[in-house]
């Protein structure tokens, strides 16, 4: 049985530096994710340097995660800096390739750190943080661009051997992915051109393993808006991260669930079991 999780920590550079009251609930977070062995982690939105996790970044992931190795890709020029990011933890004796692709995402979304890849013997393990469409939809286009070019690649992997690909995909897929959907039509995130991409993606042989294992159930989310102080305490939540696999190993699938981040708003970290 492998056990993966999946997290948007929005900042793990804070989270490991800082002393603010959200990086405090952010390194509880850890702690959860810690205590579920899980084979591989992986984290978006790290926000870390150009060049990496510091000593002091290392050496505080290796307090919370003791025997994993962690692979990474940041934000580098032309693209912000501090900005995006992603990271896989690996648990020792998980042997696995470091994969950095470039997929001719508009510019510089292919230089924002967004796409990370492991490929084991059995599997491709992608962590993706997927541009959001932006205030006032500016990046749509882009964005639309990066869906398709996104669905090729996992499609390419695919032919070769399975995949499991998690991260936040930045759109609710259907109405049931979100608490207000009435009133988001022309948000970020819920527009129909972002849930079109994602349907083409699943389309290309791949499926929504939380969909797969609890079917059409309602008000269960991954994400809560920060500003809004009372969103979670009332649910008012959009389920934009997940795990899809292959649909050849659907079947082997035994959890897909979020995982309680306490009082912490943002994003909850996802967890994926299956039986490879």
């Amino acid at each position: 049985m492998h056990k993966f999780i999946s997290w948007n920590i929005d900042s793990l550079n804070a989270a490991l530096t800082s002393e603010s009251p959200r990086a405090r609930l952010s390194r509880d977070v850890l702690h959860t994710i810690k205590n579920e062995d899980a084979d591989l982690i992986a984290i978006q939105e790290t926000k870390l340097p150009a060049g990496g996790p510091s000593k002091k970044h290392l050496a505080v992931l290796a307090e919370y995660f003791p025997g994993y190795t962690p692979e990474w890709i940041s934000s580098v020029p032309p693209a912000r800096k501090g900005y995006a990011g992603t990271m896989i933890l690996r648990r020792e004796g998980m042997e696995a390739e470091k994969i950095v692709p470039r997929i001719g995402a508009p510019a510089p979304m292919d230089e924002e750190g967004r796409l990370l890849v492991l490929e084991s013997g059995q599997f491709y393990f992608v962590n993706v943080y997927t541009p959001n469409a932006g205030d006032g939809l500016r990046r749509l286009g882009d964005r639309q661009i990066w869906d398709g070019l996104y669905a090729e690649y996992l499609a390419e992997l695919d032919r070769s051997k399975p995949v499991i690909a998690c991260g936040d995909f930045n759109v609710a897929h259907r109405e049931i992915d979100l608490a207000h959907p009435e009133s988001n039509h022309m948000s970020p995130g819920f527009t129909d051109e972002e849930r079109e991409g994602f349907t083409r993606l699943l389309e290309k042989g791949f499926t929504d393993t939380f969909r797969y294992v609890h079917g059409d159930v309602k008000d269960v989310y991954s994400w809560w808006a920060q500003r809004v102080k009372t969103s979670k305490i009332n649910n008012a939540g959009w389920r934009i991260d997940y795990f899809l696999v292959s649909d050849r190993i659907r079947d082997l699938v035994k959890r897909s669930e979020m995982m309680d981040s306490g009082p912490r708003q943002d994003h909850t970290p996802i967890l994926l079991e299956i039986d490879l």
